[in-house]
């Protein structure tokens, strides 16, 4: 008789453990999902954002600058001779790892440029940001006689300077997403009033007003403070276009430079003097 209570016992059992089993099973398969993308572009304005593309990705980019808005005769910088334009692809080699390379037109600037995602932001909050690491090496092409130096010589290492940044960003809700970038811009050769490097801290924000229209903002302020004729902070408000494939934005701003460090370092136009322009970005990404 004890034997078929056993037996009875065990089989009344099997039910809830077969149940705590699955759920055992079911946590062991959770997975943590990662937020979706703080901004819709690896720029935002001038500064890069924590946005990296999905592996074998290729984003090819146009950002252009017209030349400043109090300029006359120039039909609000739109005609103006001061325009900047850069070209630049960027191909994702790993989910997380993007490299780069861009030319500009002013100065002949060209760009090996990368950006590594460190942290990513999960729906859980059990990450709550997101961090990734940009930074370039650039070089000036012009003819050397254009770089010469203080000391009337010329250097092949006068020609570079260096950028790196770390972008913190974080996605508040499906339409806020805002971001703070700390950087170290350098230069081998600057004037004697000026400091080679230079510590800058960038903050913007992007909100969506509607599915593919969103409100973007950047500002920069440079920290270093050189012995004469500090460079002014930058200053960008614009709007951004965006598909799932491309993004488009379009802004006022006082940098006329499309180069990070080039932007921090050298940057005379004061935006509450009247000295802005207009600029645009556009990005259209292949998937291979």
């Amino acid at each position: 008789m004890k034997n078929y209570i056993k037996i009875l016992f065990v089989f009344l059992m099997l039910p809830f453990l077969a149940i705590a089993q699955e759920e055992t099973e079911k946590d062991e398969k959770v997975v943590e999902k990662l937020e979706r993308s703080a901004f819709e572009s690896a720029t935002l304005i001038d500064n890069a954002t924590n946005v990296l593309f999905s592996k074998n990705t290729l984003e090819v980019q146009m950002q252009h600058r017209f030349g400043l808005i109090n300029n006359p005769n120039t039909l609000g910088g739109l005609y103006g001779d001061a325009a900047n334009i850069r070209i630049a692809l960027s191909y994702a080699i790993h989910e997380r790892v993007t490299i780069g390379f861009g030319t500009t037109k002013n100065e002949l600037l060209q760009d090996l440029n990368w950006k590594v995602s460190l942290l990513r932001q999960t729906r859980s909050n059990s990450m709550p940001i997101s961090v990734s690491y940009y930074g370039n090496f650039t070089g000036d092409a012009r003819e050397a006689n254009i770089l010469y130096n203080i000391n009337n010589r010329y250097s092949k290492q006068d020609r570079y300077s260096y950028f790196n940044q770390l972008i913190i960003a974080k996605k508040f809700s499906p339409n806020l997403s805002l971001q703070i970038a700390p950087s170290v811009s350098h230069y081998n050769v600057v004037p004697t009033t000026m400091r080679n490097d230079m510590v800058a801290l960038a903050f913007g924000g992007r909100y969506k007003i509607s599915p593919q229209t969103a409100i973007i903002v950047d500002y920069t302020q440079p920290l270093t403070k050189f012995l004469g004729e500090n460079p002014h902070p930058g200053i960008s408000a614009g709007v951004e276009f965006s598909t799932s494939a491309h993004a488009f934005q379009l802004f006022v701003t006082n940098y006329n430079g499309l180069v990070a460090q080039k932007n921090i370092m050298f940057n005379t136009n004061d935006f509450f003097n009247g000295d802005f322009l207009i600029g645009f970005n556009i990005t259209r990404n292949y998937n291979f």
